[in-house]
């Protein structure tokens, strides 16, 4: 499925209409993989994620913390799981910050902006949000 966001606040509902038909996958995480150049809309989309699941504390990309977990209260995950892998040199490093726990965990919800730097650590069945910035405002939204 292909959207168009003519501003901040549409990318904003689009992904609030997304994580609303999400469901647990039955084996381990549900993984989104968000792919995009910089300022493509990522961190924008995980933040409405986080919003929409409830999620009280403020969701900034954790471009030098890799990886940022939120409890989630009332909603399919007890989870969500905010990993940005721009920093990482190699997918080991996200092995090393326990890639494999959370990952095999059915009650997480991992967003993982700039998944395409660990394409061996994606599950088969992940979500992939590709985010390509058109103009100022203007971004296309392709799922698969």
């Amino acid at each position: 499925m292909n959207m168009t966001s003519q501003s901040l606040a549409e990318t904003k509902d689009i992904a609030r209409e997304f994580v609303s038909h999400l469901s647990p996958r039955e084996n381990g995480a549900t993984v989104v993989a968000l792919i995009g150049d910089l300022g493509a809309g990522k961190t924008a989309f995980s933040q409405a994620v986080g919003e929409a699941l409830g999620v009280r504390d403020p969701i900034q990309s954790p471009t030098f913390l890799i990886e940022k977990i939120y409890e989630i209260e009332n909603a399919p995950w007890q989870h969500l799981i905010h990993i940005d892998a721009y920093r990482l040199e190699d997918e080991r490093e996200l092995k090393l910050l326990g890639w494999e726990t959370i990952a095999a965990r059915r009650e997480n919800l991992i967003l993982v902006e700039w998944a395409d730097k660990i394409p061996g650590l994606l599950p088969p069945d992940a979500i992939r949000v590709r985010m390509t910035g058109i103009d100022e405002t203007t971004r296309t939204i392709d799922f698969a």
